[in-house]
């Protein structure tokens, strides 16, 4: 009887223990997570556009694929990378972040210069819809890729558990939290004119009817809204990422600027809105950075990369 009562007094240490544990790694994630709101509000706000023009039906299989893919990038390739990175080259992150960043701006450089140019609006696509659905859903995973590399990179950052077991926990929490909340989001904002029809035409009350009707014609222009959010987080995170990147490497010029407008702006308000002016100056700063670097890197990837990528490439 004693030696039972011994082993159930271990089993009981074990279990708090592994509660302890679980607690940690949930308060881990939480914290770590909300560090990179920033790129979690990108993410969010750039992934419905590439389900645009294609058929409802193909409206929700198309955002399982990207968060399939979502999942892969950050728990089978990042997590593992950004481990090993941590532990046998820190050094490297920086500059690979840099590089994410610059092809942030590139991509929100490029849009708001497509935004400019003259389209016919009765134009649309063509060719095979399989195969542009593919090709839609490869740019975004792409895309993807290296707003998750931005994640597990800040929530790496925030994590103070030092066992490698427990940072790579933290980091599978994160991973899967914030694309299960990301493209849980996409799903409903590209269903919700849907779900507004049905409560037009099917809705019992006049008030669900009107709200149905309402969430209908809203919808055209809080997508547009929308697109242009995620363009200019695209352009904040990138322009963000490089500076604070070139203040790791020891130039703190352009993240002494910015920080130096923000204050001076701030200053500028009462002391109740100093915090949230401040923010603004600084996204906004990081954001005209962004499009400046975004419009340099354009004809580099044009008449440079490009057209070297094309030349060693398999035929």
């Amino acid at each position: 009887m004693s030696g039972l009562l011994a082993l159930l007094d271990d089993v009981a240490a074990i279990a708090k223990v592994a509660a302890a544990s679980v607690d940690d790694v949930i308060g881990q994630a939480a914290k770590a997570g909300s560090k990179a709101a920033g790129a979690v509000i990108d993410d969010a706000a750039v992934s419905p556009k590439y389900v645009h023009g294609f058929a409802p039906a193909r409206e929700l299989p198309i955002v399982w694929k990207i968060a399939r893919g979502s999942f892969f990038n950050k728990l089978v390739i990042l997590l593992p990378i950004a481990l090993l990175l941590s532990a046998f080259a820190p050094w490297a992150i920086p500059p690979l972040l840099m590089l994410g960043g610059a092809y942030l701006c590139y991509e929100g450089a490029e849009k708001v210069l497509h935004a400019f140019q003259h389209h016919d609006p009765h134009s649309k696509a063509t060719g095979d819809p399989a195969h542009l659905e593919e090709q839609k859903v490869r740019g975004a995973i792409k895309t993807d890729f290296i707003l998750s590399a931005e994640i597990m990179t800040i929530s790496l950052a925030a994590i103070t558990v030092p066992n490698i077991w427990m940072q790579a926990a933290v980091l599978a929490v994160v991973g899967i939290s914030i694309t299960v909340a990301v493209y849980g989001a996409v799903a409903a904002i590209v269903k919700a004119d849907d779900l507004g029809l049905l409560m037009a035409t099917s809705g019992r009350l006049g008030v669900t009817r009107t709200l149905g009707r309402g969430i209908v014609h809203g919808m055209p222009t809080f997508l547009f809204v929308l697109t242009w959010v995620g363009t200019a987080a695209m352009l904040w995170v990138g322009g963000q990422i490089v500076v604070h990147g070139l203040g790791q490497m020891g130039w703190h010029g352009p993240e002494d600027l910015v920080h130096g407008w923000a204050v001076a702006v701030g200053h500028m308000v009462p002391a109740n809105y100093t915090g949230i002016v401040e923010w603004i100056v600084t996204a906004a700063s990081d954001g005209v950075l962004g499009i400046i670097l975004g419009l340099l890197i354009i004809p580099l990837v044009s008449f440079v990369i490009t057209p070297i990528y094309r030349a060693v490439r398999p035929a």
